[in-house]
C-alpha cells in the first residue's frame, strides 16, 4: 500500500470557480446603474408653415444681447453686468410685454423693450476662451429667468410651481393617468414664456 504524502498542502476543488465568477458579472452589470453626463437641454422650435416671410423679420428691441469676453465678464446690451444681475434683467426684458398683448406679463411695458414673450429673444455669445464655468452659470442664470416666469404663471393659474409639476411628470412613479393631466398644464405655460434661447458661434480672434 503506497503511503500518502503528509507534508503535500490539501487540494481545492476550484471547478466551479468560473461559473460563479461569470453570475457575478451578470448580477454586477445587471444592479449597478452607470451615470451618464448631462449636456445642456435645448430643443429647437417646430417649423410653421403657415408664417409669411415678413412675419419672420425679427426687431431688434425683441433680441436681448449676452456676450461673455475670454476675460469672463458679461456684456448685456453692450453694457458690463455683473452675473448675479443678469438673471433679473432677463426676467425684465421676457416680462415686459411693450406691444400690450400680453394680458399676464407685469413688466414695465417699455416700448424700447421686448414686445410680448412669444417674440422675445436670448441671444447667446461666448469669446473661443471663454471659460466653461463661466458659460454654464450664465445658461443657468438664463434659463433660471424662464422658470422664474413660468413658476409664477403656474402657481398663479394652477396653484403648483411649474418646477413641481414638470418633476411629478419625469417621475416614474406618476401614473399615466396623472400624467395625461399634469402634460396639458405644462405646455400651457411653455407657451406662455415659451424658451428662446439662441447661440451664437463663439467669437474667435
Amino acid at each position: 500500500m503506497a503511503r500518502k504524502n503528509r507534508s503535500a498542502p490539501p487540494e481545492v476543488n476550484a471547478g466551479s470557480m468560473a461559473d460563479i465568477a461569470f453570475l457575478l458579472l451578470i448580477f454586477f452589470l445587471v444592479t449597478t446603474t452607470i451615470q451618464t453626463d448631462q449636456g445642456i437641454n435645448r430643443k429647437l422650435p417646430p417649423i410653421d408653415d403657415t408664417q409669411k416671410p415678413e412675419d419672420n423679420i425679427i426687431k431688434e428691441k425683441n433680441i436681448f444681447t449676452v456676450l461673455i469676453n475670454r476675460n469672463d465678464q458679461l456684456l448685456v446690451e453692450d453694457k458690463l453686468v455683473e452675473l448675479k444681475d443678469l438673471r433679473q434683467k432677463a426676467i425684465d426684458f421676457l416680462d415686459n410685454g411693450g406691444d400690450g398683448t400680453c394680458t399676464y406679463c407685469k413688466g414695465l411695458k417699455d416700448e424700447f423693450s421686448s414686445d410680448n414673450p412669444d417674440k422675445a429673444i436670448i441671444s447667446l455669445q461666448n469669446d473661443a476662451e471663454t471659460s466653461y464655468k463661466a458659460y454654464i452659470a450664465v445658461q443657468n442664470e438664463l434659463v433660471a429667468a424662464y422658470y422664474f416666469l413660468r413658476d409664477r404663471e403656474c402657481l398663479a393659474r394652477y396653484g403648483k410651481s411649474f418646477r413641481e409639476l414638470e418633476a411629478m411628470f419625469d417621475d416614474p412613479k406618476t401614473t399615466e393617468t396623472q400624467r395625461n393631466k399634469i402634460e396639458p398644464i405644462i405646455k400651457d405655460i411653455q407657451t406662455l414664456f415659451p424658451q428662446k434661447l439662441s447661440e451664437a458661434e463663439p467669437k474667435r480672434n
